[in-house]
Formats: structure tokens, C-alpha cells, sequence
């Protein structure tokens, strides 16, 4: 890591989005401020008097086929690829305007969100970012379905998924200290199966899905490919997963590993690790280095003169 990723970030200016809610199908317009260190993500729903709720874990409402957020009765749905677009981008402090209950989904993937971070700019600001730091492991299961976090140099995600043909097993693993988000897991697109299409429509899910916004497969085969990746769908569970992690509220050091998991695993596990304060500490780093760097050089300037 460079010495600036150890200090906090904001956006260089602010930026706009505009598109349709997956699962509402309401359209929605949305505004990125800068915001100042220690802000946190914090999200402004402007059509109800900028009622302000933070991206954190214990603001986490209804997770099924997406994470949401509640704060006294007011809700903001499907956060994760935004929230996976800051943490994969560094960003740690900005303001999120939105004008409806639900993020656009735009092209279902974290990618237009790093091009327009791209564009505008990331600025490095004077606070020093404060890690969590994972000191022991914990696990949540459920039947075949797991998920744990365990303690770590870095920031490493591996994933395992298993479902119905075409897709099969697949796994993935990324270290988003080699920078490889951008490249590996922002393009990767949410998917579903044509066959479920009535069954969520019915629990009013994917009212604004279309071929533009998710990939579309039935049993056979992708109906409106061609995939980004061979394995696009693990590395959008990837993708989801850092998102959901970004409610504990700081950059994660540590290894994260899941198999078959989900929306409701992922924020289940953020709920124990912020519950057990034995589990994490928070930490900054460089400055430990630089401190023993300065301690070394008092002490050659003190052996040359003596």
C-alpha cells in the first residue's frame, strides 16, 4: 500500500447518476458530494427533508435479494454495488443524495460508478484512515451455506458459488490491495434466471430489471450474453459481498471466505463482528513505520556526533 491509501478519501467533486430501481422500477436521481473526514458514507434522502441515514451495520434493514438501510421507518434499497464501488475505490467519506427509496441500478454492475470516480477524481485527505483489524476468526453458517472472517495482512475476499446449469461451481479470489478491483471485479454484473422472472415480480422484486440492467439465463444457456467474464457470476457475489462488508463501517484487514453465501450471510456476519468488540481492533497504519524510521535516524544522528 502506498503511504496516501493510509489516510482517509473523499471524491474530488460531486457527481450524478440517474436510472431505475431494480426491485422498485421507480426512476431515481442521485448526487455524490465530497465530504469531510469523519463524515463516513452517510446517505440523504432529499424527497424526505434530506433525512440522513449512515451505511452502517446497525442501520441494516430487510436483506433478501438486496441490502437495504432503515433509519426510523425511512428507507434506502440495494446499496451494495455503491457501497462495493467506495470500498473498491477508497473512498471513505461522501454524501449520497437520493431522490426515491431505492439506488439506480444502472448497467448492474459497480462500473459506472468507478469510471465516474475515475473521471472526477479521489482526493486524499489529512485524517488517518483507521482499519479494522480482524484478531480472531468467526463463522457464520447455515446448512451448506458459510461464511467467516479471519485475521490478515490485506484485504482478501475468496468466494465459492454452486448453482443450477449453466453456471455450475465457480470460485474466486481477489486481494483488493493489488488494486485489481477496477479491472476484476467492478464489471461484474447481478444475473438471474428466467425461470424465477414471475415468482419475483409476485414478491415485488425486479419490477426494473431489464437485459440492460442484469444477465438473463434460463437452464441452457445466457440469454443476452456475451459475459464480461467466463466466471462473471462469482465475481458479482464478490462484488456484492465487499459492498455488504462496507457496514462495519471501515476498511476491513483480514480474509474474508464464503461459500454459497448471500446478502442476509454477509450482513449477518458484519452484525456478530460489531457485536464482538473481542474479535476486531481498530488500527491506522504508516505512521508505526515512519515513527521507527525517525526513532533509527535520532540514533544514527546521535552515534555520528558522539
Amino acid at each position: 500500500m502506498s503511504e496516501s491509501s493510509h489516510f482517509e478519501h473523499t471524491i474530488a467533486n460531486a457527481v450524478e447518476f440517474s436510472g431505475i430501481g431494480l426491485h422498485s422500477g421507480v426512476p431515481v436521481s442521485m448526487r455524490l458530494l465530497p465530504a469531510p473526514a469523519g463524515c463516513g458514507i452517510l446517505f440523504r434522502r432529499t424527497d424526505l427533508d434530506n433525512f440522513e441515514i449512515a451505511a452502517t451495520g446497525r442501520n441494516v434493514a430487510k436483506v433478501s435479494y438486496a441490502t437495504s438501510l432503515m433509519r426510523k421507518g425511512v428507507l434506502i434499497q440495494t446499496t451494495e454495488h455503491l457501497l462495493s464501488a467506495l470500498i473498491g475505490v477508497g473512498v471513505d467519506n461522501v454524501i449520497i443524495e437520493v431522490d426515491n427509496l431505492e439506488l439506480p441500478i444502472l448497467d448492474g454492475s459497480a462500473l459506472p460508478y468507478v469510471e465516474a470516480f475515475r473521471s472526477i477524481g479521489v482526493k486524499t485527505q489529512r485524517r488517518r484512515r483507521e482499519y479494522l483489524r480482524i484478531l480472531k476468526s468467526l463463522e457464520v453458517r447455515e446448512g451448506d451455506k458459510f461464511i467467516g472472517v479471519y485475521p490478515g495482512e490485506g484485504y482478501s475476499v475468496s468466494y465459492k458459488i454452486d448453482f443450477p446449469t449453466p453456471i455450475g461451481r465457480q470460485g474466486f479470489a481477489v486481494d483488493l490491495a493489488t488494486r485489481d478491483y477496477a479491472a476484476q471485479i467492478a464489471p461484474a454484473r447481478t444475473f438471474g434466471f428466467k425461470e424465477d422472472e414471475a415468482m419475483l415480480r409476485n414478491m415485488g422484486l425486479i419490477r426494473g430489471v431489464s437485459e440492460q440492467s442484469a444477465i438473463i439465463l434460463n437452464r441452457q444457456r445466457v440469454l443476452n450474453g456475451p459475459l464480461r467474464f467466463d466466471d462473471e457470476f462469482v465475481r458479482h457475489k464478490v462484488l456484492d459481498l465487499i459492498g455488504d462488508l462496507a457496514l462495519a463501517g471501515h476498511h476491513i484487514l483480514g480474509h474474508v471466505v464464503a461459500e454459497r453465501a448471500g446478502h442476509a450471510m454477509h450482513t449477518a456476519l458484519v452484525s456478530r463482528l460489531l457485536k464482538d468488540r473481542s474479535a476486531w481492533a481498530l488500527t491506522t497504519l504508516g505512521s508505526e513505520k515512519k515513527q521507527r524510521v525517525k526513532v533509527a535516524a535520532r540514533a544514527d544522528a546521535a552515534l555520528v556526533t558522539a
